[in-house]
Parts: C-alpha cells; structure tokens; sequence
C-alpha cells in the first residue's frame, strides 16, 4: 500500500518505519526541514531500540521517504495517518489543533477519495470533529478512522510488529477492510487481534488502557506505603498477588510514580473530557494524587538519608522516564533533580540515554559524568530512579568506598537489601523490609540515623 504519515515524532517515526518493513511505500511529513534531513541521514532524533536499523534499511530499499512537502505525500498516498501531538493545555485538556490542521489542509490538497487516521492520542469526540473540519473546506469523500497506538516507550518496534491488538474505530466498510488488509501483517498468528468498533469507542479505548495502567502503579505504591508500617515488604506481596491469572504481575511495581509522555497527559485529558460531559472520575482524580504524593516521598526520603540537603552531594542513576528511552518528559528523576537542587544540594547525575536532553534543561545547575561510578565521589546518597540494565548490578564494594556517606535510595527495589547492608551501606527502599528494621514510618523520614 501506498501510505502517507503525518509527523516523525515517537509515534510517526515508528508507524512509518514498521508499515514500511512489512513492504508498504511510506513517506513520512515533517514540516521541520532539519529534522527531514537529519531523518534522511539515518540520523535518529530519538532512541528506540531497533528503531535507526529499521528506518536506515528501508530508506535504502526505497520504502521509506522523508519530506517537508506535505502535497508530495497527499499525491502519494489514499491512506493518510496523522500522528501529530496533542498537548496538553494549562486546563488538562488535549490540545487537537494540530491534528485539526493537518486534517484541514490534507482536505484542500486532496482531489480522490481518501482515509484519514488518526494515530495521535485524542479525545473522544475527535474523529466526528476531523469529519466535520473536512466536509467544511472540500466536497471529496474523506473516512475518517481512530487507530490509536499502544506503544511502549523502550519496546515500540516489538509492540508494533507483534501487538497485542490492534483497535480500529470505523462504521465504514470499505475503510475497515483496507485497515484489515494493511495490518493483516502484524496480526497473522491470530486475526483477532485486529479489533474494530465505532471511533468513539476506540478513542476511549486508548484513554482507559493508560488509565488502568497508571492505576495499577499508583495502587501498588500505596500498598508499599501500607507494608513499610506493618513491616511487610512490597517484593513479596507483588509475587503473591501477581500469581493471580486475574491480576497478573504487569505494572505492579512500587517505585518514584509514572512519568513519560503519556500517562501523565492522558490521564489529565480523560478527566477533563469526563467532566466537560457531566462524569466524575474519583478514581482516576486519586491516582494522579497519589502519584504526585509518591514524588514528593522519593524527596523526603533522600532529604532523610542525607540528615540536611544544604550542601550535600546527591548522585542519580538514570534521568529517563523509564529504561531504554532518552524520553524525559514528565520524568520523576527530573523532578526530583530539580528539587534538591532547589534545596541547594549538589547533584551528579548519569543516564545511559537521557543526558543530552538533562543537559539541554539543566545546563550546568547538575553535573553529569560519562559513566554510572562516575557521580559516586563525595556522595552522600545515591538514588536509583531508572530501571537500566548497567545499574541491575553494580559493584558494591565500589560504592561503598567511592561515596563519602555510603547510603542507597533504591527508587526501583532492583537490590537485595541484605547484600546491599552487608557491603556497608545503607538502604532504602519502597516498600521493602530491611534487615535493620521491621517497619518504617511511611513518609520515609527515620527516627535515628541508623533507620533504612
């Protein structure tokens, strides 16, 4: 098939680079012409595993185009993705003018029929909103069509190429039977995966899959705050309640909050939607409370650890949102950076991937090191924040030497404690039992300096 995508940010630069691994002709639209070259160059303006091998394969095999020229792609294509941001507005709410406006102006260039899909992440109501924005400006036969995506940052080509499903919002038939064919790749070893319903449903569909997630990770933290004042530990429960066939053990980790571009954005999105049309989402209002409450607890416990802030050294393992990304939006391991600078301590930092876009936002307020061992000297804490394969097993004897004050803020659990006390350092934990104590208070200060 012969397909149009609208945008090369995370969603559009994967979408372009999978159709056209399964034999699709794509051009990829990006009006910012440095960006256009760079993409020709093969020269990737994000980290994705297996994302640069898949974009430098097809673009030499002749699959795969980047242009500034939206009419090129419009003369191109019949089967036109949008995959533009939706931001979100000082409200919450998911600001749709730029998928309006590509919608609008792919219109005036378009003189056959054609499908418009929207791949960005939009409210529901969007897809009859595009429709309408279309038939005002031209008279041509346009299908709108929603098809979000369920990308996991870190694992998007995989989760693209073998997804768990694929939902496609139409009342079309001849727009659910191209979407049929084009995704019949992806979906061979069961068809259905590829799950059709009305656009409304399925822009719900996207809100309410990040929203369970997002639950899940906010639940399990306040069940950690709940072990660490009864003396259990958190590891455990999550073996005991994840061997629950109905449950399951995905997103059931204590840790700093979510972060990342989407749950954050989403979930302000949904709850701004559902009161615009008279529904109070209670649960979902909690969730983002306790997230923001499990920020501000990675803060007391490092201000704990350290005994006072001012002028401290703090190290950091990773600044990204989550592993195998470079994506630092809405990351805690920012937020937390920026706070204890505030408090006026010194941070030293490292990320594996994120330390361009750390030093892009920090310039010189943190110092960053080539190398995780590298923040260790004069240390007085070193908080875990990203869940990276290098940080899975250090050296402990190292650390335990190199920092000035050897003390462990484990942000992901990924230590034993008892290996971590027995190198001679101390530990902290979410919700985890350590062998110097049986329970701790839950807001993570201690009540003498051997606590954690």
């Amino acid at each position: 098939m012969k397909l149009a995508v609208v945008g090369s940010g995370y969603v559009g630069l994967v979408a372009s680079a999978c159709f056209a691994e399964t034999g699709n002709d794509v051009i990829c639209v990006e009006r910012d012409a440095a960006r256009v070259a760079r993409l020709r160059a093969n020269d990737m303006p994000l980290f994705e595993p297996g994302l640069e091998p898949l974009v430098r394969q097809n673009q030499a095999e002749g699959r795969l185009r980047f242009t500034a020229e939206l009419v090129e792609a419009i003369a191109h294509a019949h089967l036109i993705f949008v995959a533009v941001g939706t931001p979100a507005g000082g409200d919450g709410a998911a600001d749709i003018s730029h998928v309006l406006e590509v919608a609008e102006a792919v219109a005036r260039l378009a003189t056959e029929p054609a499908i418009l899909v929207l791949k960005s992440t939009v409210p529901v109501g969007t897809a009859a909103k595009v429709q309408e924005a279309i038939h005002a400006v031209t008279a041509v036969p346009f299908q709108v069509v929603a098809n979000p995506e369920f990308l996991k940052e870190g694992a998007a080509v995989d989760d693209f190429m073998h997804p768990d499903r694929v939902v496609i919002g139409t009342d079309d038939e001849r727009a659910r039977s191209v979407m049929a064919e084009l995704y019949a790749p992806y979906t061979r070893r069961g068809g259905e995966r590829i799950i059709f319903m009305d656009p409304a449903s399925a822009e719900v569909t996207k809100y309410a899959a990040n929203a369970m997630l997002a639950t899940r990770v906010s639940f399990m933290n306040q069940m950690a705050a709940l072990c660490e004042a009864a003396g259990a530990d958190i590891s455990l429960v999550r073996h005991g309640i994840g061997s629950d066939r109905r449950i399951g053990r995905a997103f059931l980790y204590a840790g700093p909050g979510y972060g990342g571009s989407c749950f954050p954005k989403d979930l302000r999105a949904l709850v701004h939607t559902a009161a615009r049309l008279g529904v109070e989402l209670d649960l979902i209002d909690a969730v983002e409370r306790v997230n923001a409450r499990q920020r501000e607890l990675m803060f007391t416990r490092v201000e704990a650890v350290t005994g006072q802030l001012q002028g401290s050294t703090v190290a950091i393992w990773g600044l990204a949102f989550k592993a195998e990304t470079d994506d630092v939006r809405e990351s805690p391991a920012m937020a937390l950076a920026e706070r204890l600078v505030s408090a006026g301590a010194q941070v030293q930092a490292h990320d594996p991937k994120a330390m361009p876009a750390a030093r892009r936002h920090f310039g010189d307020r943190i110092r960053l090191a080539p190398e995780p061992y590298g923040v260790l000297p004069g240390a007085d804490a070193l908080v875990v924040m990203t869940e990276w394969l290098v940080y899975r097993t250090p050296d402990f004897a190292r650390i335990a030497s190199t920092m000035r004050t050897p003390a462990i803020v484990d942000g992901r659990n990924l230590y034993d404690p008892d290996r971590v006390t027995q190198a001679g350092i101390r530990y902290c934990g979410v919700g985890r039992r350590t062998p110097d104590r049986g329970r701790a208070p839950a807001d993570g200060r201690t009540a003498n300096a051997t606590q954690h």
